[in-house]
């Protein structure tokens, strides 16, 4: 299983790749289903934890830190309806999103959008990726994806 290989053996500490300067927290409704779900499908580790409150924090090898929470009504500043996070999507990028896809069929888990390969113009310039995009255990919007490269940007000349 992908989650197994991604745990720490080292006694937890702080990442080990320093601190993010942005880290988002995620409140959730089952620390368990979550912690599956981010070390079993997305290989994310445990950096450290505090069981007692119900927090992990994990980090990922390729760099990405994320909080998992268990709710408990603090710093909810408003109503969580089911799915949480409706209007915020996460983008994770990594090197290869092949791993995510096996590990995502093993599970049967439902697929929101692709795979798919895609172009967007960024200045001058197109940048495509391979992505998907999938839902976590508490409805969490989350696009996985990887570089499929960089091409110059074609314009219409209007003839």
């Amino acid at each position: 299983m992908a989650g197994a290989s991604a745990r720490n053996s080292r006694p937890t500490g702080p990442p080990r790749g320093g601190w993010a300067r942005m880290v988002v927290e995620l409140h959730v409704n089952d620390l368990a289903a979550s912690l599956s779900f981010w070390q079993g499908v997305l290989a994310f580790g445990i950096a450290f934890e505090r069981p007692e409150e119900g927090f992990v924090y994990l980090e990922h090898s390729e760099g990405h830190q994320i909080m998992l929470c268990q709710r408990h009504g603090r710093f909810e500043t408003g109503t969580l309806e089911p799915p949480l996070g409706q209007g915020a999507m996460f983008q994770i990028y990594l090197a290869d999103i092949g791993p995510v896809l096996s590990a995502l069929a093993e599970r049967h888990w439902p697929i929101y959008l692709g795979p798919r390969s895609v172009w967007r113009a960024t200045g001058d310039h197109e940048s495509g990726q391979r992505e998907v995009f999938v839902q976590d255990p508490d409805g969490y919007l989350l696009m996985v994806a990887e570089s499929i490269g960089r091409r110059s940007l074609h314009k219409s000349t209007g003839v």
